[in-house]
């Protein structure tokens, strides 16, 4: 169907859009050309640098953290969301461990004193490699002994051990008796970042001063 003009000629529908339509596919073009353009400069991009730590080992590629379902010591859920929008400090541990797990705890409780005193915190988390002895009830004494703000994570052994193969951590129970026995354990500890990603190790021996060396310009956004 044709429309009449003022001036008595006629004109198609499609006379009348073609400019839209030739405008459409400009802007349609112009943004494909900003897309590509976008995502040149984002793979031509350099990798953020490792973090540049004293007493740790940088991870030339931080490991994502896949999701997990676990419980706090207080019975609540704990998942991946726990790790995210924060920096954290795991240790890998159980509770009736004789002396590396509360040396190791001192010295995070000492840590985390040393940052709060310079406005900086972090969160520790604490994994029990030992579900079957470290319920919550049991986690909730244990680490209100060294430091209240501490998390602790329990749960099925297949999920724990799933996620210890991500951190790149090992434990192996080990039978003492007939009807007990302890865990050996990766001594080490894992710093995840706020996108929940392992980024870094800090092996012994651990030291609250050099800890807080390295963590302090982390936490500051400086490194």
């Amino acid at each position: 169907m044709q429309k009449r003009t003022k001036f008595g000629g006629t004109r198609s529908p499609a006379a009348t859009s073609s400019p839209l339509k030739r405008w459409t596919i400009v802007v349609s073009a112009v943004l494909a050309v900003v897309l590509v353009a976008v995502a040149i400069i984002t793979l031509q991009r350099p990798p953020p640098a490792p973090l540049d730590l004293q007493s740790g080992i940088s991870l030339p590629q931080p490991r994502a953290v896949p999701e997990f379902a676990l419980l706090d010591q207080h019975g609540r859920p704990l998942t991946r969301a726990a790790l995210q929008g924060r920096w954290t400090l795991l240790f890998a541990g159980f509770t009736h461990c004789p002396d590396i797990c509360p040396t190791t705890l001192t010295t995070l409780t000492a840590l985390a004193e040393r940052l709060q005193d310079e406005g900086r915190e972090l969160q520790v988390l604490f994994l029990s490699l030992d579900p079957e002895r470290d319920d919550p009830a049991t986690l909730a004494p244990y680490l209100d002994y060294f430091n209240p703000d501490f998390i602790g994570a329990t749960g099925d052994v297949a999920e724990i051990d799933a996620l210890m193969a991500v951190l790149g951590l090992a434990y192996i129970r080990v039978p003492t008796s007939a009807d007990t026995y302890t865990i050996d354990h990766s001594t080490a500890l894992a710093l995840i970042d706020p996108r929940a990603r392992v980024v870094a190790y800090f092996k012994p021996p651990l030291r609250d001063d050099a800890l807080a060396d390295d963590l302090l310009p982390v936490l500051a956004g400086a490194r």
